[in-house]
């Protein structure tokens, strides 16, 4: 199950990254390459008209698998051209659009080897790893590692490693700017359940819907609530669960989800309440559910 964090910031991502067209030639200048001042947006620079151009007919293109062509191909032209990233960064894009995770982390890790900063490629490869990374995978604690140093490198670099248009607004640079984070933190508390890390779990989903109080999304909250349910923060987990319920659209998997687990706590709550100071119930293990498929519903679970 994806959560509307994560597509939004996918919305988001992708129209910064339509915006890095606004880019120049260097022919004509003194330096051959502008020189931005301090805290100033980073902006790309072909370094002759015939890069320019090559780079925007590939930017063009609106097939995914056509762009990672035409972008393979710039690359292999230009190997040290300013502009390589971006059109992975557009590539990658395309496949989240089509849920093509396997495709995002390839044309990511692209963009990442380009740009290592910019948070964009860093935050959708880090949330792709984690949500196709399995509990049966051999590499599965190296495979949630690197998706944890993603996470926390988009997060590090959120101020400094965007591309953003000269003439952008600043309140949707700050919308993205949220969106990414909040990507960022859902992903890092994903890994956390993954790892059984409840305590971590809860902080990190907490900043994630703390940078998208605008916007409340009730997978995080329902995944808060999962990992309060496995502290036996039964009081917490259940007020977690009203607000997925609250926010969750009528009839969606969330919604349902989100009654499951508000059942299953009251149920607990209740069972506790009569043997004041008994030790509560073990929640159930976490278990690990395809992208995609409802979890278990008869125990705390991660929504995918």
């Amino acid at each position: 199950m994806r959560s509307a964090a994560i597509m939004a910031a996918t919305i988001l991502a992708a129209s910064l990254a339509w915006g890095q067209t606004n880019t120049t030639s260097a022919q004509g200048s003194s330096t051959g390459k502008a020189q931005a001042a301090p805290g100033s947006p980073r902006v790309l620079q072909a370094k002759s008209q015939e890069e320019l151009k090559a780079y925007q007919d590939a930017f063009a293109k609106t097939e995914p698998a056509a762009l990672e062509a035409a972008a393979d191909d710039f690359s292999a032209k230009y190997p040290n051209s300013e502009l390589r990233a971006s059109l992975y960064i557009r590539a990658m894009n395309l496949y989240s659009q089509s849920n093509n995770a396997e495709k995002v982390i390839v044309t990511g890790e692209k963009a990442i080897a380009d740009d290592p900063t910019n948070p964009i490629p860093l935050v959708q490869v880090a949330s792709a790893i984690t949500e196709t990374t399995r509990d049966t995978d051999l590499d599965r604690e190296q495979q949630l590692a690197l998706a944890a140093k993603d996470a926390h490198a988009a997060i590090d670099n959120i101020d400094t490693g965007l591309i953003i248009p000269a003439n952008a607004d600043p309140q949707r640079v700050a919308g993205a700017k949220r969106s990414i984070l909040t990507m960022a933190y859902d992903t890092l508390g994903m890994i956390d359940l993954n790892k059984k890390d409840y305590s971590s779990a809860a902080q990190n989903l907490q900043k994630a819907i703390d940078e998208n109080k605008t916007n409340p999304d009730p997978v995080l909250y329902l995944r808060l609530s999962v990992a309060q349910d496995h502290m036996q923060q039964y009081s917490q987990a259940l007020d977690s669960a009203n607000k997925a319920l609250q926010y969750s659209k009528d009839g969606s998997a969330t919604q349902n989800l989100a009654k499951q687990q508000q059942a299953r706590v009251q149920k607990l709550m209740a069972a506790a309440a009569p043997a004041a100071g008994a030790p509560a119930p073990t929640p159930s293990p976490v278990p690990n559910s395809a992208p995609g498929q409802s979890p278990v519903p008869t125990s705390p679970t991660t929504p995918h």
